[in-house]
């Protein structure tokens, strides 16, 4: 016996529309909420690191995340020279790191307890969930790279509540 055929029906075509400007696009990717991570490591001798919001999970098996770095950016050009990184992802708790995290990239470590992996990662104590991560592959990716990252060890604090970033502010999750 054979299936009944079903033919869906033709989806309507969007209007035409002019391309997003770089504005509306950030303006429209705002009303999706996302966590902050800071991503660190040890460079030369001396500690770099930035916030980003941009971390997402790509693969169990083998166990993969990335994070897009935008080309303006000045501190991916260090982060880029290091073999192995540490994120933090900031809860609740670490909500007091932001401003301090913000700062200048030569005053951002200034007060802020970090730890130092032997492999050169660093990781912020107190974050909610960390990963020590080895670079992977870099993907040209317009004005940003795409870049993905192996996971080497993972720790995650279950008490904590997340912090996130919607609408180009920090949030809390209400219950």
């Amino acid at each position: 016996m054979t299936e009944p055929r079903v033919d869906s029906p033709t989806p309507a075509r969007p209007p035409n529309r002019a391309k997003p400007t770089p504005n509306a696009l950030r303006h429209a990717l705002s009303g999706f909420a996302t966590g902050i991570t800071f991503v660190a490591a040890e460079v030369e001798g001396r500690t770099v690191g930035m916030l980003a919001n941009s971390f997402t999970s790509v693969s169990l098996d083998p166990p993969l995340v990335s994070i897009s770095f935008a080309r303006t950016s000045t501190t991916w050009p260090s982060l880029q020279q290091a073999d192995h990184w540490g994120i933090s992802v900031l809860g609740q708790e670490s909500r007091h790191l932001i401003p301090l995290l913000s700062r200048p990239a030569a005053q951002r470590f200034n007060d802020v307890e970090h730890e130092i992996g032997g492999n050169g990662s660093v990781l912020l104590p107190g974050a909610i969930a960390s990963f020590v991560v080895a670079r992977d592959t870099e993907i040209d990716a317009g004005d940003h790279i795409l870049t993905l990252l192996h996971v080497l060890d993972t720790h995650r604090d279950p008490q904590q509540t997340p912090l996130v970033f919607y609408a180009s502010t920090l949030h809390r999750l209400a219950a």
